[in-house]
């Protein structure tokens, strides 16, 4: 992915990855492109039956987008949505003061902003980033993913000025994993030590 957006090279541009799976991803592309990394905090709204699986997700900035169509196939109940909320919410709260500190949003005035997670699944999350990095009023907003299901790759381009994604798949089962030779779960630990090779003021995390 790097190469595809060489284009950026010197740049004032700004690299943001959505933890914790995305981090890896965009420290490499940071890496590759000699510009700066940082966060852009947002989780999935998971459901009480499978931790895997959201309807909607929360950004740092309290931006809560919903996947209503999957809600009502679901028959989710409005207090079981209302919880799990507020519970992501407080995961979201958490994850910027162990993760950003005090600097709790990213600077993006006059800058291109690179937005990068590990793959698209269904894209709430990755739009609900969108929707929240927007408020910062970047130049131009790019999403960049090595993978993505089609259907969530046309949802989210249709929202952002550039999106680039070098494996795009198609079919009713799809899972990032699955486009992975090695996949695993990405600790906060892990993400606090990739941030502090780019910003020694990035605090230890506490916990997952």
């Amino acid at each position: 992915m790097a190469g595809m957006l060489d284009a950026l090279r010197g740049s004032p541009a700004r690299i943001l990855a959505i933890p914790a799976g995305g981090v890896p991803v965009a420290a490499q592309v940071a890496t590759g492109l000699g510009l700066p990394l940082d966060l852009a905090v947002v989780s999935k709204i998971t459901l009480p039956w499978n931790t895997e699986s959201g309807y909607g997700a929360v950004a740092f900035d309290g931006t809560v987008h919903l996947n209503r169509e999957l809600i009502a196939a679901l028959g989710l109940r409005p207090e079981v949505i209302d919880q799990g909320i507020v519970r992501t919410q407080e995961k979201v709260a958490r994850r910027v003061r162990e993760l950003r500190g005090d600097e709790t949003r990213p600077d993006l005035r006059h800058r291109t902003a690179v937005l990068i997670d590990d793959g698209l699944a269904s894209g709430f999350t990755m739009l609900t980033a969108i929707e929240a990095l927007r408020h910062l009023a970047p130049d131009k907003l790019i999403v960049a993913v090595p993978t993505g299901h089609y259907d969530a790759v046309e949802r989210v381009a249709a929202a952002v000025d550039s999106l680039y994604c070098p494996n795009i798949r198609e079919g009713y089962s799809f899972a990032v994993a699955d486009a992975y030779e090695q996949w695993s779960d990405v600790e906060e630990t892990t993400v606090t030590d990739i941030l502090r090779s780019f910003n020694q003021n990035i605090p230890v995390a506490s916990g997952t």
